[in-house]
């Protein structure tokens, strides 16, 4: 566990409410982080010693701090990174988060995003899971074994008694994401979005990537074009588009791609839920 103060969770929180307003978030959500970080900067007791203690149930104590929260706070603890931060400010490296999990080196971890499309911690442990790091990798089961013991400790999983995330989580329909990808699109288009500076893949340090803070329900949506080497290779940072999504204190994520083969040729699609997008197109207007 990393040794950081509550001084420090507490800036980094900060940091990320000024950039969520920054870019048009919703107030209540900017609100949140700056009321955590008040929580957190004023509270006597370490927040590394909640956590070795209590886990984020600990941080859930404290006013102010829900799932999500607890769960940023945690991941920041333990890891040292803030992958929200990372992201708004421009600088999310998939392969560099998948390289820090015990058993997953750099070779593998490019492997998982570029093969797989795999992009965070949940959707490591989903494949871990599903049998896809044997199958299209060839990982041993030994191996296996060791990266499922990893992600049990760092997504703060029990082997027994609670389910996983990809046990309990259910995904957004599909009609749903299409409609965040086409308002980030269209919005991206007008020129009327917030438009931030990636760290990666962008020698001339140019504002060009555009990003958007959105909701639907109860989800707080973040969709911005894909920033990937991947995406930069085949021309595609202007037409795939990362979503990430909250709910039930979890965050996970989906890419939205325009097809180029089948009956959903030239159709905007959610990769891996192809099914459920024949069926969404098929369906009356």
């Amino acid at each position: 566990m990393i040794e950081i103060v509550n001084a420090t969770v507490a800036r980094r929180l900060e940091e990320v409410a000024a950039l969520l307003e920054e870019q048009a978030a919703n107030p209540f959500r900017v609100q949140a982080y700056r009321r955590a970080a008040e929580v957190i900067r004023g509270e006597r007791r370490p927040v590394t010693e909640i956590i070795a203690k209590e886990g984020a149930v600990g941080l859930r104590k404290l006013p102010g701090i829900g799932e999500g929260l607890s769960r940023s706070v945690r991941d920041l603890v333990k890891t040292g990174r803030l992958p929200m931060l990372e992201r708004l400010r421009g600088a999310a490296d998939p392969v560099a988060l998948l390289s820090s999990v015990t058993g997953v080196g750099r070779v593998t971890a490019d492997r998982l995003h570029h093969d797989l499309g795999i992009n965070t911690l949940e959707e490591l442990e989903t494949a871990a899971h599903d049998g896809r790091l044997s199958v299209v990798l060839g990982l041993g089961p030994k191996r296996i074994a060791g990266i499922m013991d990893s992600l049990e400790a760092r997504l703060g999983r029990l082997r027994k008694g609670t389910p996983s995330a990809m046990e309990s989580h259910e995904e957004p329909p599909v009609s749903e994401v299409l409609d965040i990808d086409r308002e980030y699109r269209e919005r991206a288009a007008r020129g009327d979005l917030r438009r931030i500076v990636p760290r990666r893949m962008n020698p001339a340090k140019e504002a060009w990537l555009p990003v958007l803070h959105t909701e639907r329900g109860a989800r707080h949506y973040t969709a911005l074009f894909s920033n990937t080497p991947r995406a930069h290779e085949l021309g595609k940072t202007r037409d795939w588009v990362v979503l990430y999504y909250d709910a039930d204190g979890s965050e996970r994520q989906c890419t939205v791609i325009t097809s180029e083969r089948g009956s959903l040729r030239g159709k905007r699609i959610v990769r891996g839920r192809e099914e459920e997008c024949v069926r969404y197109y098929a369906a009356p207007s």
